[in-house]
């Protein structure tokens, strides 16, 4: 018996684009993840089809939100880790000097892709506070999509099966109606497991719908 699809349909007054970790430590090929990454993201064509959800996004006025990863000197005193929690303090992703400066931001791991900073930087998208491991029960961005008036949400964003799926999993727990635009996502291809394989199997058992971005850019642009 195949899995219903429940359907996601586009509004202005209720639908957002949260696009989570557009950041140059895992986008850039210059990135500390590009090695274990860089396989998918070309393969999926994720940072074209992440620019292209951006742009339709904004020339419909759709609201986009930013979910950003963080580290800052105190969060590499953590005394327990998960695996890759310890392995992204080990290689120093996306880290920080602190929560208020910006020192050496630019162009760093943790700064946003180049080609993505005139949709961010705009004015208009909303940056959440950093989420610290995979979810975002540790910022607001639930908060932040509520006080819109936000309850429909299309994800996109790094990596497919831990930040992504993370947040796809947090977001249906607090209520939201939430899509996947699958290749604007990416994963760890590694010998002995393919992240991409495991995140889209979950994203079609979890979604109320799994897009890819062609569609949800005609969809997008027909608002």
């Amino acid at each position: 018996m195949p899995l219903p699809i429940p359907g996601f349909e586009f509004s202005h007054n209720d639908t957002a684009l949260v696009v989570i970790d557009p950041q140059n430590d895992f986008l850039s090929s210059e990135g500390v993840a590009w090695g274990v990454v860089g396989q998918s993201i070309t393969e999926n064509k994720t940072v074209e089809n992440i620019e292209s959800l951006f742009r339709s996004a904004k020339e419909a006025s759709l609201p986009v939100f930013i979910s950003p990863h963080y580290y800052f000197p105190h969060d590499h005193k953590w005394r327990f880790e998960g695996s890759l929690e310890r392995l992204m303090h080990d290689i120093k992703m996306f880290d920080r000097p602190g929560p208020l400066d910006l020192t050496s931001f630019e162009g760093s791991g943790a700064d946003w892709l180049e080609r993505y900073k005139p949709y961010i930087d705009d004015g208009e998208s909303v940056i959440a506070s950093p989420h610290k491991v995979f979810g975002p029960e540790s910022n607001d961005l639930a908060l932040q999509l509520r006080k819109r008036g936000i309850d429909k949400v299309l994800l996109a964003g790094m990596s497919a099966n831990l930040c992504v799926e993370s947040h796809l999993r947090e977001l249906l727990e607090q209520g939201f109606e939430v899509a996947v635009a699958w290749d604007a996502t990416a994963a760890a291809i590694l010998p002995e497991f393919n992240g991409m394989a495991a995140a889209k199997t979950n994203y079609h058992m979890l979604a109320s719908e799994t897009l890819d971005t062609a569609e949800a850019v005609r969809r997008i642009a027909s608002l």
